[in-house]
């Protein structure tokens, strides 16, 4: 399956329809993730897309509870969807890391911050797709895309500008991972 997962958004919506359509054309997606802020452009989406769109509301939707989350099912395993400020992920992917794992998920897709990351450490996946209109990475926008199959997960993070002039490179190496290993984010010992 196909994933087109984004994040603040923050009402708007021209640079995702770019993306989208060309998507559609040349390498469909089966399904969007929007991780929040805003819920109501996931909304305007899922009215226009025709296909599956899960979202979750964050700090600007006026979410300020833990259960403003999702379990997303793939082939793969279960991904915890959350916007991730009330995970702290500005500070740190600790908290979010243990939230997904003691939810029983090989994963999680966030946002909040509005810089793109793609971590992948043994069977274990983190994805925050950036923001396309409001980046803070000096990226231009970014989106990230996430393919899952019975046997394997496959992310990236596409920068807007890279992607409509170039699309999605075929998937014969797996793309370097940016962002570091996710061993050494975590302190262990504060788990226990």
């Amino acid at each position: 399956m196909r994933i087109l997962v984004i994040s603040d958004t923050h009402g708007q919506l021209d640079r995702f329809w770019n993306v989208f359509n060309k998507l559609m054309r040349e390498n469909p997606v089966q399904m969007i993730v929007h991780c929040g802020d805003y819920y109501a452009d996931a909304q305007d989406i899922r009215m226009r897309a025709g296909v599956p769109v899960f979202a979750v509301k964050g700090n600007c939707d006026g979410s300020y509870s833990e259960d403003d989350c999702l379990i997303l099912e793939t082939e793969a395993g279960d991904f915890f969807v959350t916007h991730g400020h009330m995970q702290n992920v500005g500070f740190s992917l600790q908290n979010l890391y243990y939230t997904a794992l003691d939810k029983g998920c090989i994963g999680a897709l966030f946002g909040h911050t509005h810089r793109a990351n793609y971590v992948s450490m043994g069977d274990s996946y983190m994805m925050n797709p950036g923001s396309l209109t409001n980046p803070r990475d000096g990226s231009g926008g970014t989106f990230g895309v996430l393919e899952t199959s019975e046997d394997d997960v496959w992310g990236k993070i596409y920068s807007y500008d890279d992607f409509m002039k170039t699309g999605i490179a075929p998937k014969t190496n797996k793309p370097k991972v940016t962002g570091g290993k996710l061993r050494s984010m975590l302190n262990y010992s504060d788990r226990f």
